[in-house]
């Protein structure tokens, strides 16, 4: 799976077991589904699991790793995905944008990313299908990039993963039902309904569109107008979410509490977030008997490299090494009995992780 800024690959044993220990649970409810690693590995323990993002990238992931059934969908994606393996490279508006006037992929790969991509729009491959191909260029591209992760700059001289040439490989799907979609979290929460409702929404003022707007313009394929020496797209100025919002975090939140439709509530929070711990155990709190998990982990790699300002002077140092992020589980059939008139009932259970 790709890079990414926020990805659970530390928490999800957790999220696992966690969800794991509740009883008589089918159905799972991914509001926020990122790279679609959670519901992934749902899916592999045999749950039935709705993925959701309003990020098309992210939900393309999902169409992919959640939804599409392995048994019917991937000898169909193995020959599709070697035809379009076989491709020359045809420089175009990617390498244009992505490769020239930045320097996000080394041409040759952005030539190659161009030809798949266009290839793929004349296909007419069912969502599915198409969905698997996506991802497996998306994830191709992500493995010889140049930067840190995230899409906010490219590194001064090129990373040397970039020399690679870039490869398709076929995604590894899952075998079983699961579904997808592309909406805002209360609409989604709106329409599904699950036994649990993992929620792990963005936390502070970093856009997931922002830090992944290659994969955006990847996935739509919209050719949009850019800015900046990130060459994002414009979009980006246009699609803000509450939740990236100091003012809007708290309202956004509460709004999703209300509409989300499960029992459980499983909900992953950093203490670096817009939104205090305190306040969030008194939300969580209200909803019914709360427990809390901390787990320690390293910061992300930029963290490590310093700050530096937009001619590429290293202008600062960053702050602590490592953060905390806590997995918050809510049974809302107990908000009656065990609700206090504070912030409910909670249990605090600290695990450091490596």
């Amino acid at each position: 799976m790709i890079k990414y800024l926020g990805s659970k690959r530390l928490l999800l044993p957790h999220i696992l077991d966690s969800i794991g220990a509740l009883p008589d649970v089918r159905r799972v409810l991914d509001l926020f589904s990122g790279t679609a690693r959670v519901g992934h590995a749902l899916k592999q323990r045999g749950y039935v699991v709705h993925s959701n993002d309003h990020n098309a990238y992210a939900a393309t992931l999902a169409a992919c790793y959640v939804a599409a059934d392995a048994r019917r969908w991937r000898g169909r994606a193995e020959r599709v995905l070697a035809e379009l393996d076989r491709l020359p490279g045809e420089p175009g508006w990617f390498t244009a944008t992505y490769c020239e006037r930045s320097r996000f992929l080394q041409p040759m790969n952005g030539a190659r990313v161009d030809a798949i991509r266009e290839r793929i729009a004349t296909l007419g491959l069912e969502p599915p299908l198409e969905a698997i191909a996506l991802t497996s260029l998306v994830e191709a591209a992500d493995r010889v990039d140049s930067t840190t992760g995230l899409q906010m700059a490219y590194l001064k001289q090129w990373a040397p993963r970039s020399h690679q040439p870039l490869t398709l490989r076929c995604p590894e799907i899952v075998p079983g039902a699961g579904s997808a979609s592309c909406l805002d979290a209360i609409e989604a929460a709106g329409r599904v309904e699950a036994d649990v409702a993992y929620l792990d929404p963005p936390y502070n003022q970093h856009s997931y569109l922002g830090n992944y707007h290659i994969w955006e313009s990847l996935v739509r394929w919209d050719k949009p107008e850019v800015y900046g020496v990130a060459m994002k797209r414009i979009d980006v100025r246009e699609r803000p979410s509450a939740f990236n919002r100091r003012g809007g975090i708290e309202a956004a939140f509460r709004a999703v509490l209300a509409t989300v439709r499960a029992r459980w509530l499983l909900v992953s929070f950093n203490d670096e977030g817009h939104m205090g711990l305190d306040l969030v155990r008194g939300i969580l709190g209200a909803e019914g008997e709360l427990t809390e998990l901390a787990i320690e982990h390293p910061r992300y790699i930029g963290h490590r490299i310093g700050i530096y300002n937009p001619k590429g002077e290293r202008v600062g140092e960053p702050g602590k090494a490592r953060n905390r992020e806590h997995l918050f589980r809510v049974d809302r059939a107990a908000v009656t009995a065990l609700r206090s008139p504070a912030a409910g009932s909670t249990r605090r259970v600290a695990v450091a992780a490596p």
